[in-house]
């Protein structure tokens, strides 16, 4: 579903990201991990089509981002970690109003208020302004979206910044319910909770390239740790635990 081929980004003579093979199926959940600077936004911004490969592909169900972006957007469903929406709206006008830039008619307020709650909004802040929303309810009406457009591949820009525990399970909860449907799931994260729930397989990236590609069941927690360490650590030094969950 996504495809990158030797898929690079520079910047003069900085490459932020270099040479990246990468393929996540259908159903599959691949989570990135590495430091701010390792490429992972990037490669984000390169399948959606916001920045242009200096060399290399991006395919998105076999369409080329780059000659295509609107044809390959169609198949996607982003969250960034800064959800934007408006703020003098309800969630469920934010929704109503998305869609119907997204789709040949709106669905009705009916069908509205059972994707809010599907994505796991409460039924009584859904006609309340989202000015008033926290973070996490902010993304519950952005995965409504997601779900309402039967996204084929939904990616994911550190989703659980910011959010509180019970939060980061529900979002858990549903990124697993997207990939049993069949939708691709690619998220960059630094919280180690939310891989060990989701994630089928586990890259590491480091100054724009993919050093590492493993299957995320043959990792215990520790072992999950000890994969980014190797590759970050300073030699001779313990280095603080990932983060396993982000606070409120």
């Amino acid at each position: 579903m996504l495809t990158a081929r030797q898929l690079t980004k520079a910047y003069g003579a900085r490459k932020a990201l270099d040479g990246l093979d990468l393929e996540v199926g259908g159903g599959e959940v691949l989570c990135l991990l590495g430091p701010n600077g390792a490429g992972k936004t990037t490669t984000l911004h390169l399948f959606l089509g916001l920045l242009k490969p200096t060399s290399g592909t991006a395919l998105v169900k076999g369409v080329d981002v780059a000659a295509d972006p609107i044809t390959a957007r169609r198949h996607i469903a982003y969250v960034p970690e800064q959800v934007q929406l408006y703020p003098h709206l309800s969630g469920l006008e934010n929704l109503g109003y998305f869609l119907g830039l997204a789709l040949p008619a709106p669905p009705p307020p009916e069908r509205l208020h059972t994707l809010l709650r599907e994505a796991g909004l409460p039924a009584e802040a859904a006609t309340r302004p989202v000015g008033g929303y926290s973070k996490g309810m902010r993304q519950k009406v952005v995965l409504a979206l997601a779900l309402a457009r039967e996204a084929e591949a939904l990616l994911l820009d550190e989703p659980t910044s910011g959010l509180d525990p019970v939060s980061i399970r529900e979002l858990g909860n549903l990124i697993k319910r997207l990939s049993a449907r069949g939708a691709s799931v690619l998220m960059v994260t630094h919280d180690l909770s939310i891989v060990r729930s989701v994630a089928h397989r586990v890259g590491v990236m480091k100054a724009g390239r993919l050093v590492e590609l493993t299957p995320a069941a043959s990792l215990s927690e520790e072992g999950l740790e000890r994969l980014y360490w190797k590759h970050f650590e300073p030699e001779g030094a313990t280095g603080p635990s990932l983060p396993h969950a982000s606070g409120a």
